[in-house]
């Protein structure tokens, strides 16, 4: 009996050696990857519940999001490759410049923001000759502007001036201290805005403009060289859209992690309009490429030939459907 328990023993300890190997090796295979995003708005509010509900680290990815001041700095740093994953969806201005940059997923078709001003501005026709905050050029404030400026039958270039200047805190701080006179903000700034005594003139979903806003967006050469990597991220990616529709408690949580606050109505309106807009398999909407390509085409001659089709590549979205992803998604995350 004695030598059976030693037996015993020894096979507890090989087991348990066993399973640590297992388990470190598991850890050593998770592949380092970086995730850019441009803003501290709810749209980014997927990568964030996968980083930190696990879903990255389920399909294999060790994930760091990175946060980067601006639509265009988010830009050139995805044509740079780092971070080779962003969360952004104006791939076609870089890409008609000669980056090789691809959209393979869209949460946004409409431009989901708000136009605010100070008080002495109460109607939208008072915006000409006024300074506009946008957060950057090549940003989707700044097409946002321009579908705005388009709409009044201004010139976006000439009958106002674009005041770039960073994420909605910092341009709301400037509008306080009389820098801008108004911009383009998004849902999770209605509640400070609006406390502020700011002028909500127009929510620019109410244009009806179809646009690609926010997705994912890497290269084609990441692709080629790391595919099983991207697909991953996808998974992990909309694992965490289905997530915040199911879960709002775990959902709000994230939120105010990453979006830097604990305002109850800043994080209610945000998820609101997170379930109430965000598309659950994130397909890129090609006649909002064609918008940015017809917006684009007066400055870049390339664009008027060019095809919304080049900027995409649906083949891992396509591959989830064939491989019933979303279905085991839909039941994994039943609507409530």
């Amino acid at each position: 009996m004695q030598w059976n328990g030693a037996k015993l023993s020894v096979a507890a300890l090989m087991l348990g050696l066993q399973l640590s190997m297992t388990l470190a090796a598991s850890a050593q295979e998770l592949k380092k990857v970086r995730f850019g995003y441009p803003s501290l708005g709810f749209r980014q509010g997927q990568i964030w519940v996968a980083k930190d509900e696990g879903y990255f680290k389920k399909y294999g990815l060790e994930v760091e999001p990175i946060f980067l001041r601006g639509g265009q700095l988010a830009i050139q740093a995805l044509a740079s490759g780092d971070p080779p994953l962003m969360s952004i969806g104006q791939v076609v201005q870089a890409s008609l410049a000669g980056h090789d940059l691809v959209l393979i997923g869209g949460v946004e078709i409409y431009y989901d923001s708000t136009v605010f001003a100070r008080p002495s501005i109460t109607r939208l026709e008072q915006l000409k000759g006024k300074r506009f905050g946008i957060s950057g050029y090549g940003a989707a404030t700044h097409f946002a502007a321009i579908m705005l400026a388009n709409h009044l039958g201004f010139d976006p270039d000439k009958d106002w001036q674009l005041v770039p200047g960073g994420p909605d805190a910092e341009r709301i701080a400037a509008m306080s201290a009389g820098k801008i006179d108004a911009g383009v903000f998004n849902s999770s700034t209605l509640p400070i805005a609006k406390r502020m005594g700011l002028v909500e003139l127009i929510r620019i979903p109410d244009l009806k403009v179809e646009v690609q806003g926010n997705g994912m967006a890497t290269t084609r050469a990441f692709i080629k060289s790391n595919r099983e990597v991207v697909k991953s991220a996808v998974k992990g990616y909309v694992e965490g859209i289905y997530s915040i529709f199911s879960n709002k408690a775990a959902a709000l949580k994230v939120f105010g992690k990453y979006m830097r606050t604990n305002d109850v109505d800043v994080l209610e309106t945000s998820y609101q309009a997170y379930v109430s807009t965000t598309q659950k398999k994130p397909y890129p909407t090609l006649k909002g490429l064609q918008f940015l390509l017809d917006r684009l085409a007066p400055q870049m001659p390339q664009a008027k030939s060019a095809k919304p089709e080049q900027f995409v590549d649906l083949s891992f979205l396509q591959e989830l459907e064939k491989e019933g992803f979303f279905n085991e998604m839909a039941k994994r995350y039943p609507a409530k």
